[in-house]
C-alpha cells in the first residue's frame, strides 16, 4: 500500500474519532484525585489513556487544520495551536502523574495533594513550582483555541459545521466549570469529545469519498482496481 496525501487525511481524521471518544470515555472512568489513588491500577490506566487521547489528538488536530489551512485562515492558525498546546501540556502533565506520583505517594504525600490540587481547583498548601502557570496556560488554550479553531472551521465550510460549532460552544462552556462540583465539571468535556470526534469522521468520509471518485475519474485506476492489464 502506497503512502498518499489522501490516506494519512484519513487516518489523521480516524485519530481524532478515536481521540474523541476516548476523551468522552475518560471522563466517566477517571477515579478521585487524591494521594491514596495515585497508586492504583485504575490511577494508572486512565492516564494512560489520556496520553494516549493526547496524542492521537494532536494528529487528529494537524489532518483537521491542514485540509482546510487556506479556508481556515489566521484564525484557523491561532487556534489550532493554542488548542494544540493545551494537549501538548496533558501529556507532560499526565506522564508526571503516571511516572512520578506514585513513587511519590509515601515519600511526599503533601506534594502529590498539592499536584493534585492544582488541575482540580483546590486549595494549594505548598510549594509546586510553575504548575499553576502550566495550568493556566493550558486552561486558556482549551477555551480559546477551541472558540477559535471552531469558529474557524465553522466559517471553512469544509467538514461538519455542527461539529465546528459545537467545539467552539463546547470550549467556551468550561468556563462554568467555577461554579459545578469537580465531580460535574467533567460533564462538560462531552461536548467537545462529541465535536472531535464528529470533525474526524467528517474528515476521513470526505477524503475517501474523494479516493474513489478519483479511482472512478482515472480509467488507468478502473483497470488497477479490477486487476486487468
Amino acid at each position: 500500500m502506497s503512502v498518499t496525501t489522501t490516506r494519512l487525511t484519513c487516518a489523521a481524521g480516524l485519530a481524532a474519532v478515536v481521540a474523541g471518544l476516548l476523551f468522552i470515555l475518560i471522563q466517566l472512568i477517571h477515579p478521585h484525585e487524591d494521594v491514596a489513588t495515585v497508586t492504583t491500577t485504575a490511577w494508572t490506566v486512565t492516564a494512560l489513556l489520556t496520553m494516549a487521547m493526547s496524542v492521537l489528538l494532536l494528529v487528529g488536530l494537524t489532518g483537521l487544520y491542514l485540509r482546510q489551512v487556506t479556508e481556515a485562515g489566521v484564525l484557523g492558525l491561532v487556534g489550532f495551536l493554542l488548542f494544540g498546546a493545551c494537549f501538548v501540556l496533558t501529556i507532560a502533565v499526565t506522564f508526571v502523574e503516571v511516572f512520578v506520583l506514585p513513587p511519590l505517594a509515601n515519600q511526599a504525600p503533601q506534594y502529590v495533594d498539592d499536584f493534585l490540587a492544582t488541575f482540580a481547583g483546590a486549595a494549594v498548601t505548598g510549594g509546586v513550582g510553575p504548575l499553576p502557570l502550566a495550568n493556566l496556560v493550558a486552561a486558556v488554550g482549551y477555551l480559546l483555541g477551541g472558540l477559535l479553531f471552531g469558529v474557524a472551521l465553522f466559517r471553512a465550510r469544509i467538514l461538519a459545521r455542527w461539529a465546528a460549532l459545537l467545539l467552539a460552544v463546547g470550549a467556551v462552556a468550561t468556563l462554568l466549570v467555577p461554579l459545578l462540583p469537580h465531580a460535574l465539571d467533567r460533564l462538560l468535556a462531552f461536548p467537545v469529545g462529541l465535536a472531535l470526534a464528529g470533525l474526524g469522521y467528517s474528515l476521513w468520509r470526505e477524503q475517501r469519498g474523494t479516493s474513489h471518485q478519483s479511482v472512478q475519474s482515472d480509467p488507468r485506476a478502473r483497470l488497477d482496481a479490477a486487476g486487468v492489464e
